[in-house]
């Protein structure tokens, strides 16, 4: 069993239960107040309970994608050993990363809240764009790297914009923090990647 499928597994039993138990969802859920009066696992907590299952399915099909292949991609970075744990610290560090701009953001408002694995997986799928620039998406029907800008912009306009309860500040940096890990990493321990990432992106668009 793969570390992704764990991941999607865990995630999927802790949302189930916080369905049945508003409860428990709300001690998980991303609440920068609370936070901010020394609750701090809710930091992590937050990735693992979802608001509905329409929202849980579309970040486990996301994570269980992406998540194989950066798994792999660790690997050969990391080596197997170390790469198995870097891929877990990657991406509970990725659900942290992606949450502190919205806790330094909203601190001050009791009435924020935010919850959901996005942010870890926004950083997932940019561990894929680093891999194979110019792959077409299925959906949208775009080179990866094209997808992966308009996505940060995107990201980016509806923060400023407001006007939806989806935690954009999440996905954009997410993303951010996916694409800086996975270049850094590379350039300290699998130079070649990095060269190999260059060259792909230089190389120009491939035919659908």
């Amino acid at each position: 069993m793969t570390l992704t499928l764990l991941l999607v597994i865990m995630t999927a039993a802790l949302s189930y239960q916080a369905f049945n138990n508003p409860s428990m969802r709300n001690r998980m859920l991303l609440h920068p107040v609370s936070v901010a009066r020394g609750e701090s696992y809710r930091l992590i907590t937050h990735g693992f309970v979802h608001a509905d299952w329409q929202h849980l399915l579309i970040n486990m099909l996301v994570l269980y994608q992406f998540g194989q292949i950066a798994e792999q991609l660790f690997r050969v970075i990391f080596g197997t050993r170390l790469g198995a744990g870097m891929f877990v610290l990657f991406y509970f560090s990725a659900i942290i990363i992606s949450a502190i701009p919205s806790y330094f953001k909203h601190r001050d408002n009791n009435y924020y809240s935010a919850l959901g694995a996005s942010g870890a997986t926004s950083a997932l799928v940019f561990t894929y764009i680093f891999l194979d620039p110019w792959r077409w998406f299925l959906f949208p029907p775009l080179p990866a790297i094209l997808f992966g800008v308009a996505y940060l912009w995107y990201s980016s306009y509806m923060s400023k914009k407001a006007m939806d309860n989806i935690g954009h500040d999440a996905h954009f940096w997410g993303a951010m923090y996916g694409i800086v890990f996975i270049v850094v990493s590379a350039f300290a321990f699998r130079p070649a990647l990095l060269s190999r990432f260059l060259d792909l992106l230089l190389s120009g668009p491939r035919e659908f």
